[in-house]
């Protein structure tokens, strides 16, 4: 029968395909012994997508109790099938001989009865993702095609199957509104800066209308740097959220963050004597330094907590001149970094012995490759270590890293497993940080009446002491 003649769907049960078993008597079809035979049909059904399985055929296993396989005589064949063997069954002829128990029985009707689900979901939903997939890469790719050749994020077709392993199309699918989603993604994309940068509020608005479409956490943010990790190696490194941006010409506030200073001031700037400052994003951004003018004035201290600065600014700071990140050094905090050791500042570099310190510390040394790390060995470590700790941490080692400048640091901390504090040297820091240098570093050797200077070419210069005095606070 034409299956446009059966009419509403009227499964009472929601089972089967169609209403297929209306004035259907399923009572013997339904007994145990014949469950191994829908068995094997429903799986096959949830494998083609073919809820009603009545064309084709299907490759059927014979059970070996005698009472299963003469349950299905007259179904499957005049006599009893041989045990343990495959047989090749007709679905047309199988569906004839079920509608002499209902007009509309197919295989896949009773079997969704015996089974008590419907069959073949599975397969349709993957039918119906797949389509939606083809759908989305396909406006992905004419939104590709059509962003300006000056764009500085460009993905292109071989980008699918990174954002799919990423989990990014799984996301995709998940919002209510995809093709929406990644239409706005590519108009972030096509206004991304080609040269200078962009403040990501901005950005966002330019984009989309909403300055908050970019927030952290939104599936918009997570998707734009998705596709630039895709099409850019360099995305791909980012380490941080912040970072990502960063290498993308955006920021996320120029106004808040960037360096605790104290004593490290931008060519031009002037405070009173022992002043902590903030150097925010946007200054870091543009700052120009002072070159050192006296060799004992070329070492500048890098830490990871300001309770360092704190703890200096409780004494007498003098002529101190420290750094802090509070916390993860971004790109811009970096390069101001590196921009200072360019004009001849050594740098000193510390922090907590922990997954971040150490990231952090490797991150110094990737920017500024002759940067000095300051008393971060093992040694350093086993004495910063409480002996009695209150809800003592726990080292996450798979992501610890290496500490190429005493490789047994790593290996000591992993031994250990827990994590240690600036705080616990701060005694020895604050008199390294009064001392001018780190340990084991030379003392600067001026002539008397005279200063050293490090000319262009990177050796002392001697120049008379009528030069007069200066520091880097005072430029």
């Amino acid at each position: 029968m034409n299956p446009t003649d059966r009419g509403p769907a009227d499964c009472p049960e929601q089972l089967c395909h169609d209403g297929a078993c209306r004035s259907a008597d399923l009572t013997a079809l339904l007994c145990p012994d014949v469950r191994w035979l829908w068995d094997q049909v429903a799986q096959r059904a949830d494998q083609r997508g073919d809820a009603a399985m009545d064309t084709g055929t299907i490759t059927i296993t014979t059970p070996h109790p005698p009472a299963q396989r003469a349950a299905v005589i007259g179904l499957l064949a005049p006599r009893p099938l041989p045990a343990g063997r495959t047989r090749r069954i007709d679905l047309e002829r199988l569906t004839q001989a079920l509608q002499r128990r209902g007009p509309y029985l197919t295989p896949g009707a009773v079997a969704a009865h015996a089974l008590g689900r419907p069959l073949a979901h599975r397969a349709a939903d993957k039918a119906r993702l797949t389509a939606r997939l083809a759908t989305l890469q396909h406006l992905r790719s004419r939104l590709a095609r059509a962003l300006p050749t000056t764009a500085p994020v460009r993905p292109d077709d071989t980008g699918w199957d990174g954002l799919r392993r990423r989990g990014s199309l799984a996301r995709l699918l998940q919002h209510p509104h995809p093709e929406q989603l990644l239409a706005a993604a590519f108009a972030v994309l096509q206004h991304l800066p080609a040269s200078a940068r962009a403040d990501r509020r901005r950005l966002a608005h330019t984009a989309t209308g909403n300055p908050h479409a970019l927030d952290a956490g939104t599936e918009l943010a997570a998707l734009v740097l998705a596709e630039a990790a895709t099409a850019r190696a360099d995305a791909g490194a980012s380490t941080s959220v912040r970072d990502a941006w960063d290498r993308l010409g955006v920021d996320l506030d120029t106004l808040t963050g960037g360096l605790l200073t104290l004593g490290v001031l931008p060519a031009g700037w002037h405070l009173p004597p022992a002043q902590p400052s903030i150097l925010i994003p946007w200054v870091l951004h543009r700052a120009t330094w002072p070159a050192p003018q006296h060799s004992e004035d070329r070492w500048i201290f890098l830490t990871e907590n300001p309770s360092v600065a704190a703890a200096a600014l409780d004494g007498d700071p003098g002529d101190l001149r420290l750094l802090c990140t509070v916390g993860t050094p971004s790109r811009t905090e970096l390069d101001a970094v590196a921009r200072l050791a360019a004009t001849g500042w050594r740098i000193a570099v510390r922090a907590d012995f922990d997954c971040a310190g150490l990231a952090l510390v490797r991150a110094v040394i990737d920017a500024v490759p002759d940067a000095e790390v300051w008393r971060m060995t093992a040694a350093d470590y086993t004495t910063s270590l409480h002996p009695a700790p209150f809800e003592a941490g726990l080292l996450d080692t798979d992501r610890l890293g290496e500490t190429p400048w005493d490789p047994s640091l790593a290996d000591v901390m992993r031994a250990h497993g827990r994590p240690a504090y600036e705080e616990a040297l701060i005694d020895q820091l604050l008199a390294d940080l009064r001392q001018g240098r780190p340990p084991g570093s030379a003392p600067a050797r001026n002539c008397p009446g005279s200063r050293v200077l490090m000319g262009a070419d990177g050796h002392p210069e001697v120049q008379p002491a009528s030069a007069g005095p200066h520091s880097l606070l005072e430029w």
